[in-house]
């Protein structure tokens, strides 16, 4: 896969499931249904391209052991973000309304652990990971300063409120996208 696709394919995707998220919670509640799983498939095809994203940037950073096991951190976040997503994909598929899909994500959320490693601090590592290949970048000379700027934005924006997707999207768009083939020297 071209890299060039991943880095504006995959900060579209997230503003795509932004947008689908916010329509489906105008009636007030969020799933189950046909706009929470379009939504929820947009961001996991999204996580999934941006483990090459990841991959390329660790390449253009020097390929040292700080590149990659800042990108294995990353990797790390988006496997938990992968187990959340599929999960809300499948108590939506599963739930018969609302209420089923809240009753579902209890027993989910009553496992030992798995708020901590899925929801809270194990898909931080992804943005962590992110923000600092991207500055590695800027110290290198390799992109200019307002690439990171913007990812760094859309990292400290993602925590705020997840209706704030769509711009979490444009600005990982304005900082990736279209990202040099060739880096400075």
């Amino acid at each position: 896969m071209r890299s060039s696709f991943t880095f504006v394919a995959a900060p579209l995707l997230v503003v795509a499931y932004g947008l689908i998220r916010l329509l489906d919670g105008l009636d007030g509640e969020r799933g189950p249904g046909l706009a929470w799983t379009t939504g929820h498939l947009a961001f996991l095809v999204a996580l999934f391209l941006f483990l090459p994203l990841l991959w390329e940037l660790r390449r253009r950073a020097g390929e040292g052991r700080f590149a990659t096991v800042t990108a294995a951190v990353a990797v790390v976040g988006i496997v938990c973000s992968l187990v959340q997503i599929s999960v809300d994909l499948v108590v939506g598929a599963l739930a018969a309304d609302h209420d089923d899909m809240r009753h579902r994500f209890t027993g989910f959320h009553n496992l030992p652990g798995v708020d901590l490693v899925v929801y809270e601090a194990g898909p931080v590592l992804f943005y962590l990971g992110l923000v600092v290949l991207v500055w590695r970048l800027v110290a290198a000379h390799a992109v200019p300063t307002w690439r990171a700027v913007a990812v760094t934005l859309a990292v400290c924006v993602a925590p705020m409120n997840l209706d704030l997707l769509p711009v979490v999207g444009l600005l990982l768009l304005v900082g990736l996208a279209p990202f040099p083939r060739r880096l400075a020297p």
